[in-house]
């Protein structure tokens, strides 16, 4: 099954995006996207997928992963039940950091665990101890602060012992081919004319369907109505 497109909305006065939620939630599906991501379980326990591996996760599970990399945390509890607080997300994009690498040349030792993180970077409980408090103040952080939470974050794992990669070395991740499902057409369209007029009927269009099977089709998988 191909995974979904999530549409990472970084603010325009933000270098990236960091934010919690609950479960279940419209993101909790087999998906991918540009950008990397920094996952922190907060509560529940349950299974995790990343590329081709297959895992359990207790809160504290600790991952990175890397551009267009398919992943998914599956919760096991009770039907119905709905928590307000599940895990805390961190997501930023390769030219971002490349550009700010350019500017702060220290920043080329995350090269490693960025690396890494192109089949999944697993870390430590130590490590997400570490890291776990500041996620939570990340998220509710502004101004310049962000920026400074966020570059411990980067030393945190950049400098981490024990880190160790999840897909196997054989399996890589075809954006192009994930892309051929017509609801991430649509969903890549709206990434990319964010500041144009398009209607729900130019997006039926797109995919091939009827307006009204597409909107079924898009709030079955997405969880959002246009």
């Amino acid at each position: 099954m191909n995974p979904d497109l999530e549409v990472v909305a970084i603010g325009s006065g933000e270098s990236f995006k960091a934010w919690e939620h609950g479960y279940p939630y419209r993101t909790v599906r087999w998906h991918f996207h540009p950008e990397y991501e920094i996952h922190h379980v907060v509560a529940t326990t349950g299974q995790y997928f990343v590329g081709d591996f297959i895992g359990e996760f207790e809160p504290g599970n600790l991952i990175l992963t890397g551009p267009n990399l398919p992943h998914n945390w599956v919760s096991d509890v009770p039907p119905g039940t709905c928590l307000p607080l599940r895990c805390r997300v961190l997501q930023f994009s390769e030219f971002f950091l490349a550009d700010a690498t350019k500017i702060f040349p220290e920043l080329s030792a995350c090269a490693g665990i960025l690396e890494m993180s192109r089949r999944g970077a697993l870390f430590t409980p130590e490590t997400a101890a570490v890291v776990g408090p500041i996620l939570g103040d990340l998220v509710e952080a502004q101004g310049i602060r962000r920026i400074e939470l966020f570059m411990n974050v980067l030393n945190a794992l950049s400098s981490a012992q024990g880190t160790r990669t999840l897909a196997s070395a054989l399996y890589h991740p075809d954006p192009s081919g994930f892309m051929s499902a017509g609801v991430n057409k649509a969903l890549s369209y709206i990434n990319t004319h964010l500041t144009e007029p398009f209607s729900e009927s130019d997006l039926a269009e797109l995919t091939g369907q009827s307006p009204s099977s597409f909107s079924r089709s898009f709030r079955r998988h997405t969880g959002m109505a246009l």
